[in-house]
């Protein structure tokens, strides 16, 4: 399974929520109880969560910004149709949806953030955007195709 930054949130949700959990039963016994003495391990299990949880959500962030790092191969394509593009004068223009950007596609490496993790047969893994999977999908046949976002195998 693909760890991404949605599993760590919802595990820092969970930390949190136990959190809240042990720190509630703590609370219930009055200063000077013996269970105020004894629950004092359980405060301190409770901190621990609670730093966890921050971690965690660190990570995700984390995570996150490695994930949106560009897809960088040496081409531009349409993010949502794919290598459609036209280019001219300066000016690229999708064939499909007609969007139209201020660059010229050769040479240029992709600004689009990475969204996909592609291994082929022979198990070498490229990172790319959602465009240039278009082409990818039908160029390597046997490849695995990994959402990064989801973790989702396609």
């Amino acid at each position: 399974m693909t760890v991404t930054p949605a599993h760590l949130r919802a595990l820092a949700s969970r930390a949190e929520a136990l959190t809240a959990e042990v720190r509630a039963l703590c609370g219930g016994a009055p200063n000077g109880s013996p269970e105020h003495d004894h629950l004092a391990m359980a405060r301190l299990a409770a901190d621990w969560l609670s730093r966890g949880a921050e971690d965690l959500q660190r990570a995700a962030a984390d995570l996150a910004k490695l994930q949106s790092q560009p897809c960088g191969l040496p081409w531009r394509v349409c993010p949502e149709h794919g290598n459609t593009l036209s280019s001219g004068a300066g000016v690229s223009t999708c064939r499909v949806c007609r969007r139209t950007w201020t660059y010229d596609r050769p040479g240029q490496p992709c600004r689009e953030p990475v969204t996909w993790k592609v291994i082929d047969r022979a198990g070498t893994e490229t990172r790319m955007c959602a465009g240039h999977v278009l082409g990818a999908r039908a160029a390597a046949g046997g490849a695995t195709f990994i959402r990064l976002d989801e973790g989702a195998q396609v």
